[in-house]
């Protein structure tokens, strides 16, 4: 039996797969997304920051997608979760200036009342994911 904070993980990862791919409405992945959502992503990169409630964090999974002009993909490795927070093992994916990259993370993720409110993005080599993202 898979705990519902992992579902909802897998379901917005999913999700975003699908908008990434043109394949889904960007409602699909704001609906699994807190009105106060905050996104965290560490580094000295194009895409690093603190991202607050839903247009920026939209907005953040937007600029991604175009920078790595639709191949972003993220699969998810292993999920650890509970109530209120869920630890994911991802491995990411995208082709950006010609050149297919791949790198590790962990993502760490606040639940509250049935929706991501909070993601903390933890590359295993930030050094490698500042120069993928630069």
């Amino acid at each position: 039996m898979v705990h519902p904070s992992e579902k909802l993980l897998r379901d917005f990862y999913a999700a975003q797969g699908r908008l990434y791919a043109g394949e889904a409405e960007v409602d699909e992945v704001s609906g699994l997304l807190s009105d106060e959502i905050v996104w965290h992503v560490p580094g000295r990169n194009a895409i690093a920051g603190d991202y607050r409630g839903k247009r920026e964090v939209l907005d953040y999974f937007a600029r991604r997608r175009d920078k790595a002009r639709g191949s972003f993909r993220i699969e998810v490795r292993r999920v650890l979760a509970d109530e209120e927070f869920v630890i994911q093992l991802a491995g990411g994916q995208a082709e950006i200036d010609g050149n297919l990259h791949e790198w590790e993370t962990v993502g760490v993720y606040r639940v509250a009342n049935g929706r991501i409110a909070e993601c903390w993005l933890v590359p295993f080599d930030q050094l490698a994911f500042d120069e993928i993202w630069a």
